[in-house]
């Protein structure tokens, strides 16, 4: 080593375990000359490094501008050498042990290269389904502990054969410190077995294909779990899997072999093919070809103008394709339309967790099938399909789960760790350590047992994982959640504080605390229903946030709800309660002949007996709907909203005086507006009217109140903002009167953002109270 060598430590922090980093370290030190280690412990990665200045300089600049595809540099940190290295070699030490602060790496699709092996006739992994490398493959679905080495997955129980052991230990190879690696000879294995669990002859993946074209319901397990799959072209399959799965007129998604399969159906742009390309391979939501006629896969999405796309993820997607295909021996297939496409929707029970394990995919899934494709890889930890939607101007979350959960999300200040559990519907729960929040999967609605039990395994998985102790536990205001149950019985066993934060609150601060943004604001919250701090049902506010406090500066006009709960799944009932609200009862029973119990309602609503009011404005969609004679009945949540908007996606914005006004008290009143679709028959100009109307309203209401507060950073949040006529139309007025807008973007606006929000306002209360 020259006299002029130098020495430093680099620490590296974030998504860098998993990643390929200590292979791609390696092969840049030896290129450059350098000597030293790396090595992986509970902090994230040390590199210990001497030799030349500028080979020193050279090294950092490109670790840092050019790391490994999955790698998510947070920090590197240097300082003077103080422990002695090799003054000829470089190596990769075994991993540390100590308090985990690393990040964990999601999921990740098949790489380009793996597939091209796959699909070599020459390739000793030829049609191997669990190929992967450093640069793709299962990571958070298969960890059960940090830090992420091959003893603390479920590939601990393959034990690696001489040829995978040597590219294992080769620096210069691709799977160099891959965790998962395996080849047919030493790793998991594919089993097709009837539903009582028999096993079934034949080639597994050919078989499987043979059965879905014809027409037969496949169960068959990936990454983070099991999927449902028929043939998305046969009409019967698909309806066959509605009956079975209960799925009513629920959007299945589809999954093509590639982009140009895709854009035979579904219009794709930029941003559209960004997503689907992306390493969370998520299903992607894109209007359908304007040039085909309505519902094109029938049964696939009915009544909408879009359909949930997505690209395989795994090898065994694509090995599908590839038999499909006539099992080509060049990848060239890979660039034409291929006629095979697939329904591929959750594999679990309705309103249950997604099913990761045999025994329970043969019990649940089992009656729903007519076979299922297994393998022996056990699935640590369950993980659905992320979601996005690609329907507005960039795209937006809408499920953060495979390929997305749990990346850290930076905070903008550190604090102590705090527990927050999410709401009812479509619960997340969140863990903070330091200045970074780990929001999990995507766990359910908290509304039967299994999801419930899937809320608890899911603090206790992260919380292990990540070795994280919470000091506070934060929680909605609502008393009957289960998450807020579970939270008082969580922090009464450990003697923690419990912080209760307000639902729309919550919705503000999650965006605020993703954006890194300090208060005040003006925070518009648009969603279902959540409870007040005053008690009543809101759903439609204006609020102030800064820090943790809150206050409700105005809110949308309440309409009654008539029936309660009921009045959520059927928006007849909204409609219903409108008409009572114009002083027009009396038109009730005849425009909803058709409903059981319209006379019923109609005096319910006129001696106001089980009709709480809401300011609601999921339910302000659903009367809109109800109004229209859309989705009288809702099959599942925001179905009439869903359909208010597909209506409406292609249709001109209509010119008419504005019918919504701010009142003397500062709220917004939507009475004027319904009244006006009544006078409508044609629900494509209703639903665009009303998304035309309601636009002007919100910009003149946030406007007006933005100039009395003297607030000029407006945050949109809620679940009505998944609605992107809405969102993007709303943030293009409010900017262009001058307003900062702020929308969620690392996580989904509804409630699945609602524990990031929860957690940071609990952080704020406590940097009050020191």
């Amino acid at each position: 080593m020259s006299a002029l060598s130098v020495g430093c430590h680099l620490r590296v922090t974030g998504q860098v375990q998993g990643v390929g980093f200590r292979p791609f370290v390696y092969n840049l030190a030896t290129g450059l000359g350098l000597t030293g280690q790396v090595y992986n412990d509970a902090a994230g990665v040390g590199i210990d490094l001497r030799g030349a200045p500028d080979a020193l300089e050279s090294f950092i600049q490109q670790l840092q501008h050019s790391p490994p595809p999955m790698a998510l540099i947070d920090s590197l940190r240097r300082r003077p050498l103080s422990v002695a290295v090799s003054s000829d070699t470089f190596s990769i030490l075994p991993s540390g042990g100590g308090a985990v602060r690393v990040q964990v790496t999601p999921d990740a699709a098949v790489c380009p290269a793996c597939l091209d092996e796959m699909l070599d006739p020459s390739d000793r992994r030829y049609r191997y389904p669990f190929i992967n490398c450093t640069h793709c493959g299962p990571r958070y679905s298969i960890i059960r502990r940090l830090p992420y080495d091959r003893p603390n997955t479920s590939m601990a129980a393959f034990t690696l054969c001489a040829p995978c052991a040597a590219e294992y230990r080769d620096p210069l190879d691709r799977r160099f410190h891959a965790q998962p690696t395996a080849c047919a000879a030493c790793g998991p294995k594919l089993t097709l077995c009837d539903h009582r669990g028999q096993s079934l002859p034949g080639d597994p993946v050919i078989e499987t294909l043979r059965r879905l074209q014809q027409g037969q319901i496949m169960a068959i397990k990936g990454v983070g779990g099991f999927h449902l799959v028929c043939d998305a072209r046969n009409p019967a399959a698909v309806a066959t899997l509605r009956q079975r799965k209960r799925r009513g007129e629920k959007p299945f998604a589809v999954m093509g072999a590639n982009l140009a399969s895709l854009g035979e159906w579904v219009t794709l742009n930029e941003h559209r093919t960004r997503s689907l390309q992306g390493m969370d391979a998520p299903v992607v939501l894109c209007p359908w070809r304007s040039d085909l006629p309505a519902d094109p896969l029938a049964g696939v999405a009915p009544g909408l103008n879009w359909c949930g796309v997505m690209l395989p993820h795994t090898p065994l997607h694509y090995l599908l394709f590839h038999a499909a295909a006539g099992q080509p021996a060049t990848r060239d297939w890979l660039k034409q339309p291929q006629s095979l496409l697939l329904v591929m929707t959750s594999g679990n029970r309705r309103g249950e967790p997604l099913v990761t394990d045999n025994e329970q995919a043969l019990q649940k899934l089992g009656p729903m099938v007519d076979a299922l494709l297994l393998h022996d890889r056990t699935i640590h930890t369950r993980c659905d399909d992320s979601v996005v939607n690609g329907v507005g101007v960039a795209p937006a979350l809408i499920r953060r789960a495979r390929g997305l959960s749990p990346q850290a999300i930076p905070l903008a200040q550190a604090g102590p760790s705090v527990l927050a559990c999410g709401a009812y519907f479509k619960n997340s729960i969140c863990l903070t350590r330091d200045d970074r929040a780990y929001v999990s999967p995507y766990i359910g609605d908290l509304d039967n047992a299994a999801c419930c039990r899937n809320l608890e395994q899911t603090v206790e998985h992260l919380c292990d994982l990540l070795q994280i102790e919470p000091e506070i536990v934060a929680h909605d205001l609502h008393e009957d959640f289960y998450s807020t149950r579970f939270a008082r019985e969580f922090a009464d066993a450990k003697g923690l504080v419990l912080q209760a934060v307000q639902h729309h609150q919550a919705h503000i601060a999650a965006v605020l605390a993703e954006q890194r943004l300090q208060g005040p604001v003006l925070g518009l919250a648009l969603d279902g229903l959540g409870l007040g701090s005053d008690g009543a049902l809101w759903g439609g506010e204006l609020l102030r946030v800064e820090g943790a406090e809150s206050a409700r500066l105005a809110h949308l006009t309440p309409l009654p709800l008539p029936g309660g709960d009921s009045a959520a799944r059927e928006p007849w009932r909204m409609a219903a309660g409108a008409l009572h609200q114009m002083g027009r009862g009396g038109e009730i029973i005849s425009r909803f002949a058709g409903q059981p119990g319209a006379d019923m309602l109609q005096q319910m609503l006129a001696r106001n007996l089980n009709c709480p009011s809401s300011s609601s404005a999921g339910r302000l969609f659903d009367a809109a709907a109800g109004l229209l004679g859309q989705v009288p009945v809702a099959g599942f949540e925001a179905q009439a909203a869903m359909r208010l908007e597909s209506l409406a996606l292609h249709e001109a914005e209509p010119i008419e005086a504005p019918q919504m006004l701010v009142d003397a008290a500062g709220n917004l009143d939507p009475l004027p507006l319904l009244a006006r679709l009544l006078e409508i028959d044609d629900p494509r100009y209703g639903a665009a009217l009303f998304h035309s109307q309601l636009l002007q309203g919100l910009e003149q209401w946030v406007v007006q109140h933005a100039e009395r507060t003297g607030l000029k950073q407006v945050v949109l949040a809620g679940g009505c903002f998944l609605n992107q006529r809405l969102a993007d139309g709303l943030a293009a007025r409010l900017q262009g009167r001058g307003l900062q807008v702020y929308r969620a973007r690392l996580l989904p606006c509804n409630d699945s953002g609602i524990s990031l929000g929860q957690a940071w306002v609990a952080l704020q209360a406590d940097a009050r109270a020191r």
